[in-house]
């Protein structure tokens, strides 16, 4: 099994995530959003399984640094996917999609090991 995991390189949770698979054999394809920024459709098929709220990482940094208005363009769709593919840091991470498209956001060991 490959599973498919989306994020940015240089975090933290990313590289635990990383040791995690590889700790544990697990086989996985990194898409790195700094070299291939997500598309509306990626953006659309994770909001459509996970929802807008839980997909947008409010916790983090580049999050926090936006305006009032930045962050309301986040409440439609259309405008939250602009968002998203400009600032893709926003994005909860990783996103680790398994084979048949089921999706787990943020390092979550225990629920990977599961669904395996």
């Amino acid at each position: 099994m490959t599973l498919k995991i989306y994020g940015i390189k240089n975090c933290d949770t990313m590289k635990k995530t990383f040791n995690f698979l590889e700790e544990k054999g697990i086989g996985y394809e990194f898409i790195d959003y700094k070299k291939q920024a997500p598309d509306k459709a990626l953006l659309g098929k994770f909001a459509n399984k996970v929802g807008m709220e839980s997909l947008v990482n409010k916790k983090g940094t580049t999050y926090k640094k936006l305006s009032e208005e930045e962050k309301v363009t986040l409440e439609k769709e259309d405008s939250a996917f602009e968002m998203l593919k400009l600032k893709s840091s926003m994005i909860k991470r990783p996103i680790v999609e398994f084979p048949n498209g089921d999706l787990i956001l943020g390092f979550e060991p225990e629920a990977i090991l599961k669904k395996i």
